[in-house]
């Protein structure tokens, strides 16, 4: 039998195939720069322990700026018209300086009368004093009757007191003619005005009020809680318009609002800090002093309503931590639970870091 040979061919790949193995080719570079990419630090950070502090413990509150107390100053006379006024709200006052001035004609007038009825008094007594020097004189002889003597004592004690009552009513025109001009009862701050130039004022109507030594101080709205840990004399920190106050409680209030569960703290500011009344500010009241571990407040990332913070491991990446705080001071948290103090965290960039992350340690190679 013949020997027969069989040729073997080899078929080229198919189209699919081929295509398959220049695309793995292609993407095998790319899929190797992604990997790069996945291990490069995605931030460059800083990292700080918990730094452990001495701070007191606060109790925070909200209130106004109030006036410590407030002076009405009013008209002591009637039907006088208003003809100056001397002072204007925002003015800074002292104690007796003149305000307003009311007219003086009527008042100068009705002085001028009573001074003649002083004199006309005193010539009246000067006859029945001589009447009743000269009964005295005669009685022991019997020239005067009994009746006659006791008329001229008479006239003579009536004569004394008629002259007192003139004198009375002099004085009390004297002190209508002071009353022309109002003045203010104590040194401090024109906060309104009600006076009118021309205006004919009653006894008793307001034309100005004023803050009483320009003396401000912070009502305090505090829960009922903490009153039994508040006293006379604690330091205050305060956030006022114009930058932090240091205030002292003046006076725990007595009483707690039944709807609310708060009392009124009042705190006193210092006498040469003088912030605009009617402002709503908020501070903390400083109670006894405790530990406490803080952070940078940069380290805080706030996520849904959680604050969290990232640490750093020894293998560089990130863990996301959640964590509670509390006291806040001079640009610190306290964090009350989620990190120790052997923790290392990261002090800024927070927000732009995810759940194990890689980073680059500033200061590390």
């Amino acid at each position: 039998m013949p020997l027969t040979t069989r040729s073997v061919s080899l078929r080229k790949p198919s189209g699919i195939f081929a295509t398959a193995l220049v695309a793995a080719a292609l993407l095998l570079p790319l899929r190797n720069a992604l990997a790069d990419q996945a291990a490069a630090p995605a931030l460059t950070v800083s990292l700080v322990t918990p730094a452990e502090r001495d701070w007191p413990e606060t109790v925070p509150a909200s209130g106004w700026l109030k006036p410590w107390q407030e002076a009405i100053i009013a008209s002591e006379t009637s039907g006088l018209r208003i003809t100056e006024i001397l002072a204007d709200v925002g003015s800074v006052v002292k104690k007796g300086q003149t305000l307003i001035l009311l007219s003086q004609d009527s008042v100068q007038a009705d002085l001028r009368k009573q001074e003649a009825a002083v004199a006309t008094a005193k010539a009246t007594l000067a006859k029945a004093k001589a009447n009743a020097d000269r009964a005295r004189q005669l009685q022991p002889s019997g020239a005067l009757s009994d009746e006659k003597i006791v008329e001229y004592f008479a006239d003579e004690q009536t004569a004394t007191a008629s002259l007192a009552s003139e004198k009375a009513a002099l004085d009390s025109q004297k002190i209508k003619l002071d009353q022309t001009m109002v003045t203010a009862v104590d040194d401090g701050l024109i906060t309104s005005r009600s006076a009118e130039l021309g205006a004919v004022v009653s006894s008793g109507t307001e034309l100005f009020r004023m803050v009483r030594q320009q003396r401000v101080e912070w009502q305090a709205e505090v829960s009922a809680r903490y009153l039994s840990r508040i006293s006379e004399g604690l330091s205050v920190d305060i956030d006022g318009p114009d930058g932090r106050i240091q205030g002292k409680v003046r006076l725990v209030g007595p009483s707690v609002d039944t709807n609310t569960s708060r009392a009124i703290v009042y705190v006193a500011l210092p006498q040469d800090v003088h912030p605009r009344t009617g402002l709503y500010v908020t501070g903390a009241i400083e109670l006894r002093t405790t530990p406490a571990l803080t952070v940078p407040e940069t380290a805080i990332v706030f996520r849904d309503g959680i604050n969290y913070v990232f640490a750093a491991g020894e293998d560089k990446r990130v863990k996301r931590v959640r964590v509670e705080t509390g006291r806040r001071n001079d640009g610190e948290v306290e964090i009350v639970s989620g990190i120790d103090k052997s923790a290392r965290v990261v002090t800024s960039g927070g927000a732009f870091l995810s759940d194990n992350d890689l980073v680059k340690i500033a200061g590390e190679g």
